[in-house]
This record gives structure tokens, C-alpha cells and sequence, in this order.
């Protein structure tokens, strides 16, 4: 779980402030009325700093955390394997300081630069994409993330088929492999990267936390799912989502290596992963 499941619950807390403007609404473990922050909430006029409360003002807590998400059936969940509930998210909300934005506006600017010193041609879209999770070698989550995972050999096939048509901005972070003809800018943290993906034509990779924030700003979409959990729970309609749909989907696999999530792999081609950017591409 991560920012993705922040971002989840910034469309509930902007509702519930709504009813109570005289409430600090945080978000955390409603049973230890304990709080927890998150990079997500920051400068977000619905949620106060739990770091920071005013004692003198109502405190409102959200029940959302690690083991209380809404669109996990804890019941039926086994230790190897989530099972889903019938649920679909509200995109999200985010707020960006002029010093994220600014920071953004400069890695634009630098991979305009790249891309006229590299291809001297106009590109069609600015496209910034993500091609594995920051948690694929995790001690606790590794298993979970690989199996979601779509594979480096594919996301570089894929990029040597966009690069020269088309402005790639590859997110960076601990996990990120490098791949020739895309601008890498310099590490940034993930508000920054946020900003960034803001200031872009469309996000592509895999679902997870990015695939929240381009549905909270609104911007288009093109997200593997595999065969670990199905759109119909935690996708956006206006996104591109692509699932590998069969009677194992979705499996949910936690704690080993699952041959349907390596099927999935094999059965979403790099071919299929074109149309579908192709399509928004020229929307």
C-alpha cells in the first residue's frame, strides 16, 4: 500500500470537510486514534497536519489505513492472496506548492532541450512514464510487486518503439533502470514527480500510485494490470487500462511467484500496449 491509497482517500475527506468546516480532518487508525501523515495530504485544505493539530478545534479521523482498505475483502483474503471487493475510486485530490510546480516547469524545459539536441524533429506528445514499482526488490513486498510487474524487457521494447516519435520522461527513483533515448531528469521526490507528470500529455505504466495521480489531475492513461487485480475494482474509465482477463483473474498473489501473473506478462504484447497509447495519443 502507498500513495496510491493516499490519494484514494483525499476525495472522501474533501466531502466530509464539506459537511464539517469546523472539523481538522486527518486521516489514520480510528480505533488507536492515531493519525498518520502523508506527502499526498500536503497543502490539501481538507486535511489538516496531524503533526500540528489545534487542540481547541474538533478532530475528525478517517478509518483508512494498512488494514482497512475498501476495496479488499479481509474476510475471504488468505495470507497468499487478496481477494477484491466490488469497488470504484473517486480520483483524488492534489495541491502543488509554485515551488513543485516551478521545479516541474525546469525538467520540462531541460527535456525539450534533450529531445532538440537528440532527434531535431517535433515529437508528438510528452509522455512520462514509470517501468517498475519502487518496491520490486522490497524485502516484505517484493513477491506482491513482481508479479504485477509487466517486466523490463517489455517496457524497453515498448520505449525504442516510442522514442523517436515521441517525448519520454522516465520517472526516477531507487528501482529505476536506465534506457537509452529518454530524458532522465535528476532524482525528484514524488510531489515533484507529480508535479512533473501534471505538466505532460499522458502517463504510461504500470497500475499503482501514478495511475491515482494522472486520474486527480486528470490526465490520461495508459496502465498495465496484468492479471493481479482488475480494473473493474481500482481502474478509472477514462483511463487506457490494460488486463489480462482469464479464470485466475484477478489472482491477487502476495507470497510467491505466480504463472498466471507470468502469463499475463507473455499474453499483453508490446503490440497491444501501442494501440492503446496510439489511441489517446491522437484523442
Amino acid at each position: 500500500m502507498g500513495y496510491g491509497d493516499d490519494l484514494l482517500v483525499t476525495s472522501l475527506a474533501a466531502k466530509i470537510k464539506k459537511q464539517f468546516p469546523e472539523r481538522q480532518i486527518v486521516v489514520g487508525i480510528a480505533e488507536k486514534n492515531h493519525a498518520i501523515h502523508s506527502p499526498i495530504y500536503e497543502n490539501n485544505p481538507n486535511i489538516a497536519d496531524c503533526r500540528n493539530l489545534n487542540n481547541k478545534k474538533p478532530i475528525h479521523i478517517i478509518n483508512f489505513h494498512e488494514l482497512n482498505r475498501p476495496y479488499i475483502d479481509y474476510e475471504k483474503t488468505i495470507p497468499n492472496n487478496y481477494v477484491w471487493k466490488n469497488f470504484k475510486p473517486i480520483p483524488g485530490e492534489l495541491y502543488f506548492s509554485n515551488q513543485e510546480r516551478k521545479e516541474a516547469k525546469i525538467i520540462i524545459s531541460a527535456a525539450k532541450k534533450f529531445w532538440e539536441e537528440n532527434y531535431k524533429k517535433k515529437f508528438k506528445n510528452i509522455i512520462f512514464i514509470e517501468t517498475s514499482s519502487t518496491k520490486i526488490n522490497d524485502r516484505q513486498f517484493s513477491l506482491k510487486h513482481q508479479n504485477k510487474d509487466w517486466g523490463i524487457q517489455n517496457w524497453t521494447r515498448l520505449i525504442n518503439k516510442l522514442k523517436n516519435d515521441y517525448l519520454i520522461i522516465h520517472s526516477v527513483h531507487k528501482e529505476t533502470k536506465n534506457i537509452d533515448g529518454i530524458f532522465i531528469p535528476p532524482k525528484t521526490d514524488f510531489r515533484t514527480a507529480c508535479a512533473l507528470l501534471d505538466e505532460v500529455d499522458f502517463f504510461v505504466g504500470p497500475e499503482g500510485g501514478f495511475g491515482h495521480v494522472a486520474a486527480a489531475l486528470n490526465k490520461k492513461a495508459v496502465l498495465y494490470f496484468g492479471g493481479w487485480i482488475s480494473p473493474d475494482v481500482i481502474g478509472y474509465d477514462f483511463h487506457e487500462n490494460i488486463y489480462y482477463k482469464d479464470q485466475k483473474s484477478p489472482c491477487g498473489v502476495m507470497q510467491k511467484h505466480c504463472p498466471h501473473c507470468s502469463k499475463a506478462r507473455e499474453m499483453i504484447t508490446v503490440d497491444l500496449f501501442l494501440e492503446h497509447i496510439y489511441k489517446i495519443s491522437s484523442s
